[in-house]
């Protein structure tokens, strides 16, 4: 008589085979589910020479770091960044393309407070940095709503396993920045497009949903560059934020007054609102000029 245990496999090395089979699905789910935004300059910046190339398939970079005059800066004023005409659709209102240029500034104020003294007087800067919006890529709002709707369904359902948005209608953001010393020497530069991907940005049922979360991201990126000297693109072990970065974040009052001009991030309160899919502008105002 057959022993059953040598002509039919276990139920683990079924699961196993079944995992690994599922395995490309997943990751072609994974890369489709995401917005490619080609980088997309604006001629804001003095010069666009000797910039480094980053490739990804969400976010695609050019970048340049002088390190020599960066260290020697230690004070900083961050202008209100600007929104290229080209850089969204007309259907996009006004108020929330500004939302999106004050959360870039806010980022960008918080970020580099980690190591310089920010100022509101121009004059007094060692280095001047701005911003500009070149592209909003809209987000589907009733996709997104959709993806809200279920990914809560999940949670009251007390399901263990995290629902994705739906990989449709994925916004994004193109934004390019530049540092200069007194003198206008281009200390720093930066061309910058980031798309939302269906697993890590969250759906907000907004047409800048998506152009709202990344816009941090960008300001995480340039600043951080601007602190270091050097590229944030490496890979690595993520470090713990300062105290000052945590309590700004949280909606607690800047670590200098010139960034209280960009507006406090809402913190908790915008926290809440991206779980239940609210739009940004539900819960933060664009700075006033």
């Amino acid at each position: 008589m057959p022993n059953p245990r040598i002509n039919q496999p276990d139920g683990r090395p079924q699961h196993r085979s079944i995992g690994f089979a599922l395995l490309p699905s997943l990751l072609v789910s994974a890369v489709a589910g995401c917005t490619s935004v080609p980088l997309q300059p604006d001629n804001s910046l003095s010069s666009y020479d000797g910039l480094t190339k980053v490739d990804g398939r969400i976010r695609k970079v050019e970048y340049k770091a002088v390190p020599a005059d960066l260290t020697a800066s230690k004070i900083v004023y961050i202008e209100p960044t600007l929104v290229s005409p080209t850089a969204a659709q007309s259907s996009i209102r006004v108020t929330d393309q500004a939302l999106v240029a004050t959360v870039v500034s806010r980022a960008l104020c918080i970020g580099v407070s980690d190591r310089f003294t920010v100022t509101d007087d121009r004059e007094n800067a060692d280095l001047i940095v701005h911003a500009t919006v070149t592209r909003i890529v809209p987000t589907n709002a009733t996709v997104a709503g959709l993806s809200t709707v279920a990914s809560i369904g999940a949670s009251f359902a007390s399901s263990s396993v995290p629902v994705p948005r739906i990989p449709l209608g994925l916004g994004g953001l193109a934004v390019e920045a530049e540092a200069t010393t007194k003198e206008g020497k281009q200390a720093a530069a930066m061309v910058w497009s980031k798309g939302a991907n269906f697993v890590t940005t969250g759906a907000r049922m907004s047409q800048i949903g998506d152009a709202y979360s990344l816009a941090e991201s960008f300001g995480s990126d340039f600043s951080k560059m601007l602190v270091t000297g050097k590229t944030p693109f490496k890979f690595g072990l993520p470090k713990l934020p300062s105290y000052q970065k945590l309590k700004s974040g949280l909606g607690g009052k800047p670590k200098y007054q010139a960034c209280e001009r960009f507006g406090r991030s809402p913190g908790l309160k915008d926290f809440a609102g991206g779980q239940l899919g609210l739009p940004p502008s539900w819960t933060d105002k664009p700075a006033r000029q």
